[in-house]
């Protein structure tokens, strides 16, 4: 039996693009089986301004 997780959420990296951690998603024995995306923001002069995207994408394990 595997060690592995059935379910593993994959976050694209920083300077990676969506097609390298999809790549690296795969190479590890998963499968792509959602996808979630997270605002970042960061505070300026009492404000909250969205400063990048987290994208994130949910393999479960091939069989």
């Amino acid at each position: 039996m595997s060690s592995k997780k059935k379910t593993v959420w994959f976050e694209v990296e920083e300077g990676e693009t969506i097609g390298d951690c999809l790549q690296r998603l795969s190479a590890a024995g998963y499968s792509v089986a959602g996808r979630k995306e997270e605002p970042v923001f960061k505070e300026e002069g009492g404000e909250y301004v969205p400063i990048r995207q987290i994208i994130k994408f949910k393999g479960i394990l091939n069989e």
